[in-house]
Order: structure tokens, then C-alpha cells, then sequence
């Protein structure tokens, strides 16, 4: 069956992303309340915990799983064969778990943490990770609008039920785990049925010979066996992280810190709509050795997805006392610093996924494994320095430190990979490191401006909401000038703008 174009799928995941967004913004100024400090500290470590885990199981088979079938889509053996080693890691998982339980090292692993609730996260995990496959397929058949429909209904649904939950005072950490594992099930029951009506059903032959178990087992070990040190010490160090945090400085800075890293997901929405997409033209383009097509889609996308994210980060790291307060209420106030300072992050992690997918897409998994572990064992000790107390030779910085080391290395690693990918593509490395500095330097300065004047100029700084609102307001007439005038700092041309104009125009029959 033919695929939607490029344009149609980014606008189908934009789209839902825009909504998401609405919804995002509404559910996350819920539940911080709800489930206050301590719970949804513990919540935001133990998922952490087991995104880990996962993330270290899966070793980036997932993304070699994505990339091999958008090359292949009709070789349902490859999915066969992928979803069964999901399974099986699913179940190693629970066997994990009811280890640390039975030796009662969970203790050790998960400090101040009830061994419900480490059941309940675990198997939040698996969902999670299985949601996120089942995501992946979709978008490897090129089926991304009809998901992107169904990612609306169950974010409305989601908001529902959370809604139901917090005015009926019944949203705690039980129940705010079995609202994930509704909505969760819900997604994937709606993308297999999407794939199903679109031709690409699972009621297929599932049994493999031992042939091709053997070929799919080894196919997938040259891809991922060079990340399993990448992944070994994503692991280690994913841990140890939140770990420390949750040691040295308890629940509610980890509460504080997982609000920080919501309010950052939140500016991620929009990029990561392009995200698996333009991995999946990498795959194509390098499966058909058409390097000059990658460096296409790297000039055309990348730096245009770097200012989104900057757009949103900035006005929020400008904000972020006003952010705090309407998404967590008065008891996340000492959150401020480290929503300030996260802000930042999701504009390195577009960054960092799109610029990543190419070393996935040319298979180059042992430099980019190279890459990433270096800057995550200099970061062990960074952490330590920032969180642990001054007794023990820290800065006791608790959320805010964490938040400073995840942004300054995110800085400089991403950057280290966009060097080689430069090499790579035959791209100017230092053109692209000058449009991250001008862009957020220039769009720092416009949501300084904007806040001063709303704040100063109509004294309405005790007035959050409405100072946030029309601020942000005054910040996007500033941005949409500025980008008319200069589309180089948006990662635009001058006929991107004049298109834009011109279809306004013809909507609004001015023409």
C-alpha cells in the first residue's frame, strides 16, 4: 500500500502534538498536585528506574528493529522474531525483579521505595517499552496519520480520566500507575487495529524455522553487540543518577526534579514529531547509498527543529518561576532553578535524536556508542560533585545540579556527534555550532524583552497567569517578525516564509 508523504506524516504527528500539548499542559498542572512532592518524586525515580532497565535490555535493538523494517517492510519473520525477544526480555525483567525482592536488595537498588509499588513500575515499564515498538512499526509502514489520530483520542481519554481522578480525590500512586496501564493498552490495541486495516495485519505465520531464528538472531547481534557497552553503562550511570539524588537529597527533590524534566518533555513535543520520521528517509536514503539525500534532509530539517525547541525553551527558561507555580503550585516553588536551567535540554535532545539517527541509519552504532560513553563516565563523577553534601566534597545542589550537569554534557556530546556527521555528510561543522548560539541567544533576548514589558510596562507580574500568557504572546509576534525578516536564524530560507505567507493568504481569500 503506498505511504503518506514525508510533509503529511510530520503534520499528522505535529498536529497530535499540538494537541498533546493543550493536554500535556492540563494534565501536568494536575497531577504534580495531586500526588505532591513526595509521591510523584517517587513515581518520576522509580519510572526512571525501569526506562533504565529497559533501555539497556532493548540495547538499541528497537531502533536497528525500526530501521530494518522501514527497509523491509513486508518481511513479517523481522517482526515475528522481534516481538517474541520482546517477550522473552519482558519476562527476564519480572524474573529481575522478583530477585532483588526475594534477596531483599530492592533496598539497596531503590532506597525508601514500597515493594508494591517497584511490582507496579516494573510492568509500567514493559508496557511502555511494547507501546513504543508497536509505535515504531506503525511508523516504518509509513502509517503514521491514522496513529496520530488514534495518539488524539487516547490523550483525550487520558485527560478524562485523570480529571476523574483528581477532582474525586482519588488520584495516588496506585491508581495513577493503573491509569498508565489503561491508556497504554489502549494505544497499542488502536495501533495494531490501524495496521491492520491498512494491510499490514499480525495474523500472519508467527513459528520461524531455526534457520531464521539463527539469521534474525545474528543480523541483530552485529547491529546492537557494539551498544552493549553503551547501553551496559547508560544503565550503570542512568541509575546511579536518580540514585544519588534520591540518596543525598530524598523524594522531594526528586519530585522537583521530575517536574524540571516533565516541563522540558513538554517543549520536546514538537520535534519528536519529526524524529522517527526522518530516521526512517535516513534508512531508506543510506539503504540506497544516497549520502547526497541524507545531507539534504540534515540541512533542510535539523536546524529548523533545533530552533522549535529553542523557541519554546527559551520562553520558558525566561518564565520558569510562572511555569513552576501554574504546573506544580506553591509546594514546587524551590523547583524554579532547576525548570530554568532543564528548559534547555530538550534543544540539544532534538539534537541529539536527529543527529543520532544517522549514525543509526549508516550502522555506525560502535562510534556513536564511543560517543555516548564517554560523556556518560564523565558525568558520573560531575553528578556526584553537584548532589552529594558538602561533607562529602559536594555542592548539595540536589535537583538544580542534576539538571546543570544533564544540559552542559548534553551540550557538548551532542555537538561531538554533529562533528562526525558533519565529516560524514560533507556539511560545515561551525555553520551549524553558530546557528545554536545565535538562535537562542536571539530568542533569550526577545522573551527578556517580552516578560520586562508585560511585567514592568502593565505591572502584571503578580497576575501569573495572564503575565505568562500575554508574555508569550508578545514573544511569538517578536519571533514571527524576526523570522520574516531573518529566516536564517530559524533554520529557514526566504521562499519557506513567502510560502507561508502566501498559503495565509489564500485561506483568508486575500488574494
Amino acid at each position: 500500500m503506498p505511504t503518506d508523504s514525508l510533509k503529511k506524516r510530520y503534520l499528522a504527528k505535529l498536529s497530535a502534538n499540538l494537541i498533546g500539548l493543550v493536554i500535556s499542559v492540563v494534565t501536568q498542572a494536575i497531577i504534580p498536585r495531586g500526588l505532591g512532592p513526595r509521591a510523584y518524586g517517587d513515581f518520576s525515580f522509580l519510572s526512571n528506574f525501569f526506562v533504565q532497565v529497559v533501555n539497556f535490555l532493548d540495547m538499541g535493538s528497537s531502533i536497528g528493529f525500526y530501521t530494518k523494517l522501514s527497509q523491509r517492510q513486508r518481511n513479517f519473520g523481522l517482526v515475528s522474531f522481534y516481538l517474541s525477544f520482546a517477550c522473552l526480555v519482558s519476562f527476564f525483567l519480572i524474573i529481575f525483579v522478583g530477585c532483588i525482592h526475594v534477596t531483599d536488595s530492592y533496598t539497596t537498588f531503590l532506597p525508601d521505595q514500597k515493594l508494591f509499588y517497584i511490582y507496579l513500575a516494573a510492568v509500567w515499564g514493559i508496557l511502555t517499552w511494547f507501546v513504543r515498538i508497536i509505535n515504531k512499526m506503525a511508523d516504518a509502514y509509513g502509517v503514521t496519520v491514522s496513529t496520530e489520530i488514534a495518539r488524539i483520542i487516547q490523550r483525550g481519554l487520558a485527560l478524562a480520566i485523570i480529571l476523574v481522578l483528581f477532582f474525586t480525590s482519588q488520584l495516588n500512586l496506585v491508581n495513577f500507575f493503573f491509569y498508565h496501564y489503561f491508556i497504554l493498552m489502549f494505544l497499542a490495541l488502536a495501533f495494531i487495529w490501524v495496521m491492520e486495516r491498512k494491510g499490514y495485519s499480525l495474523k500472519q505465520r508467527w513459528k520461524l524455522s531455526h534457520a531464521q531464528i539463527r539469521a534474525y538472531a545474528k543480523e541483530f547481534y552485529h547491529y546492537s553487540h557494539p551498544l552493549f557497552v553503551y547501553a551496559l553503562v547508560g544503565l550503570i550511570v542512568g541509575i546511579l543518577d536518580r540514585w544519588m539524588l534520591q540518596k543525598f537529597a530524598g523524594s522531594v527533590e526528586q519530585g522537583f526534579y521530575g517536574l524540571s524534566y516533565q516541563i522540558g518533555a513538554v517543549c520536546f513535543l514538537f520535534t519528536s514529531a519529526m524524529t522517527p520520521l526522518i530516521i526512517r528517509e535516513f534508512s531508506i536514503a543510506f539503504g540506497e547509498k544516497d549520502l547526497r539525500e541524507m545531507a539534504r534532509l540534515f540541512r533542510r530539517y535539523i536546524p529548523m527543529l533545533y530552533a522549535i525547541a529553542a523557541y519554546f525553551a527559551c520562553f520558558i527558561a525566561v518564565e520558569a518561576d510562572k511555569v513552576t507555580l501554574i504546573m506544580g503550585g506553591a509546594k514546587f516553588h524551590q523547583a524554579t532553578l532547576a525548570v530554568a536551567i532543564m528548559a534547555f535540554y530538550p534543544i540539544h535532545q532534538t539534537y541529539g535524536q536527529l543527529s543520532g539517527s544517522v549514525f543509526y541509519a549508516t550502522g555506525q552504532t560502535a562510534l556513536y556508542r564511543n560517543i555516548g560513553v564517554t560523556f556518560m563516565l564523565i558525568g558520573l563523577p560531575v553528578t556526584y560533585f553537584l548532589i552529594a553534601p558538602q561533607e562529602r566534597f559536594g555542592l548539595d545542589a540536589g535537583a538544580t545540579g542534576l539538571a546543570i550537569k544533564m544540559v552542559v554534557l548534553q551540550f557538548i556530546g551532542v555537538n561531538v556527534q554533529l562533528w562526525f556527521n558533519a565529516r560524514l555528510l560533507k556539511l560545515h561543522f561551525w555553520r551549524y555550532m553558530g546557528h545554536q548560539v545565535m538562535s537562542v541567544g536571539c530568542l533569550l533576548g526577545i522573551a527578556l524583552i517580552a516578560m520586562v514589558c508585560v511585567d514592568r510596562g502593565l505591572a502584571l507580574q503578580n497576575k501569573v497567569f495572564y503575565s505568562f500568557f500575554l508574555a508569550g504572546v508578545l514573544y511569538t509576534i517578536m519571533v514571527m517578525v524576526l523570522s520574516y525578516y531573518q529566516p536564517i536564524f530559524f533554520g529557514l530560507k526566504r521562499q519557506d516564509i513567502k510560502f507561508v505567507v502566501k498559503s495565509v493568504r489564500r485561506k483568508l481569500n486575500l488574494e
